[in-house]
């Protein structure tokens, strides 16, 4: 008589099944690190294939401006450019523009109306400044971004700070990007701080505490922006556009959980299935048993409650359940990966095979 049975394997290396849901760009990483080794890693990374450094303004192609037309496209209507700050085409007012022609980009003094290149980390705030005059940090397209020429004054260089709304200057005269853009500043920022760790830090670009992360490197401000406002299809093709030209991506557009990983605060989005927050207290705390019976598999923990989910190999979620008893019955044959959870946070994956 057909008899269905179950194997539980360790999955040591979360990601190896979940690969495909990977950027080829990440196979060096290892993810069961977290804190500094994880952020070494990925600074290494965006270092090392940081291969083309892009001109500021030349006459040979392509400069920031060639790159700022392709990364920064706006998505409804590709003839245009998004606008950093932007929140509203409709009233009449272009300081507030969300997007405007690329043909009109500013490239002389009398500029109203036009559009030009923010520095997010302001050229005056990193430690030394910021250039332009020759490529570097001063001229990275991830740092980049269109905006309308008013806009980019009245910001100047002024620090980010929470508030709410569209974007502006704050009582305190810092400057809040508005809702839309929180989390694209966030993640930013991490890039820039990743890339150039000793001229940019967070700490001089923003306000507030940075009690999240265990070295106090990394502002609450930002991995607050980072988990309230997740990525948005934009920032995905900007980062795919700079990527193919300059040859190293920002990691925290590819998965803002990376930013949980390091610093720790609230978490982020996680884009990349089977990558888990290892709480080393609370693993060894956590003890799994597993048996099988009539088809259900029950998991007998220290630790309650817990919630369930199967994944198939493609990473489609077969189902959820909350509690420790997983119904198997009418299951297809094959493998799936079986996460654990206690509350928001991923506590274990397994390989489980079932025939």
């Amino acid at each position: 008589m057909w008899k269905r049975q179950l194997m539980v394997l360790f999955c040591f290396l979360f990601l190896k099944i979940a690969v495909a849901q990977i950027h080829p760009y990440y196979e060096t990483i290892n993810f069961d690190l977290n804190g500094d080794q994880l952020k070494f890693q990925l600074s290494d990374l965006i270092i090392n294939t940081h291969q083309n450094q892009i001109p500021y303004t030349s006459n040979l192609t392509p400069d920031t401006w060639d790159v700022i037309k392709a990364s920064d496209s706006y998505i409804q209507d590709t003839t245009k450019v998004s606008l950093i700050y932007g929140y509203d085409d409709e009233d009449n007012n272009y300081v507030s523009d969300l997007s405007r022609d690329k043909s009109l980009s500013c490239h002389g003094n009398n500029c109203e109306g036009l559009w030009n290149r923010e520095h997010i980390y302001p050229r005056s705030l990193s430690n030394p400044e910021m250039i332009t005059n020759s490529p570097g940090p001063g001229t990275d397209v991830h740092n980049l971004r269109s905006c309308d020429y008013t806009m980019n004054i009245n910001r100047s260089n002024l620090i980010f700070c929470s508030s709410n709304g569209t974007s502006g200057m704050t009582a305190n005269n810092c400057w809040y990007p508005g809702e839309e853009w929180i989390g694209d500043i966030a993640r930013i920022i991490m890039y820039m701080y990743l890339r150039y760790s000793s001229q940019c830090s967070p700490l001089n670009v923003g306000n507030g505490s940075a009690e999240y992360s265990p070295n106090h490197d990394m502002l609450d401000l930002f991995l607050e922006w980072n988990a309230l406002d997740p990525v948005s299809d934009f920032e995905k093709s900007r980062n795919e556009e700079i990527f193919n030209y300059q040859g190293n991506r920002n990691p925290f557009i590819d998965n803002p959980f990376l930013a949980t990983l390091i610093w720790g605060g609230p978490d982020a989005e996680n884009s990349w299935l089977g990558l888990s927050f290892k709480d080393t207290h609370f693993e060894k705390e956590f003890s799994l048993q597993f048996s099988l019976k009539n088809s259900l598999l029950e998991v007998t923990t220290s630790y309650s409650p817990i919630s369930m989910l199967l994944y198939d190999l493609s990473g489609k979620l077969v189902f959820k359940m909350k509690g420790t008893i997983l119904d198997l019955k009418g299951l297809t044959n094959g493998l799936y990966l079986l996460e654990i959870k206690k509350g928001n946070q991923s506590i274990h994956f397994k390989k489980i095979f079932v025939h």
